[in-house]
């Protein structure tokens, strides 16, 4: 369950990243950020997992527990694994409505497109796409 609320989680992420002088920094800390995911059991690295629109591998695995989505989520890549963490670090264990009435907003504010390279910033795209996704077929299973 997340600690605060996901706008104020969203401004935390955006302080962090202030912190460092050069981009070189940011993107240690995002793969730093990616050591620390939770492992993904080898069981959910199934092709039904398995995100298209990633240059790298990336696998997306969810459930829904008390109107609240759970994602579980790894990569091949330490970047990549970075920006997963950072997405999870929004998203995950938010309710269908508050993720998709919470625009990743921080994806600018850190600078992460104009920063990536193009690859990495369309599998950011469909990282995105796919929790939205996610979201939006809890909420449809919940009315």
């Amino acid at each position: 369950m997340p600690g605060q609320d996901i706008h104020a989680e969203q401004q935390s992420l955006i302080d962090e990243f202030q912190f460092f002088d050069s981009w070189m920094d940011r993107y240690q800390y995002i793969i730093e950020l990616g050591r620390k995911l939770p492992p993904l059991p080898d069981e959910l690295r199934t092709d039904n997992n398995l995100l298209a629109g990633c240059q790298s591998r990336v696998w997306l695995h969810n459930t829904l527990d008390n109107d609240r989505v759970n994602i579980l989520a790894a990569s091949d890549s330490a970047i990549v694994s970075g920006l997963i963490a950072i997405l999870l670090r929004v998203y995950n264990g938010r309710t269908a409505a508050e993720i998709l009435a919470t625009p990743p907003e921080f994806v600018a504010a850190l600078g992460l497109e104009e920063h990536l390279s193009p690859t990495r910033s369309n599998g950011l795209r469909a990282m995105l796409a796919a929790i939205m996704g996610i979201a939006r077929q809890a909420g449809a299973s919940d009315e």
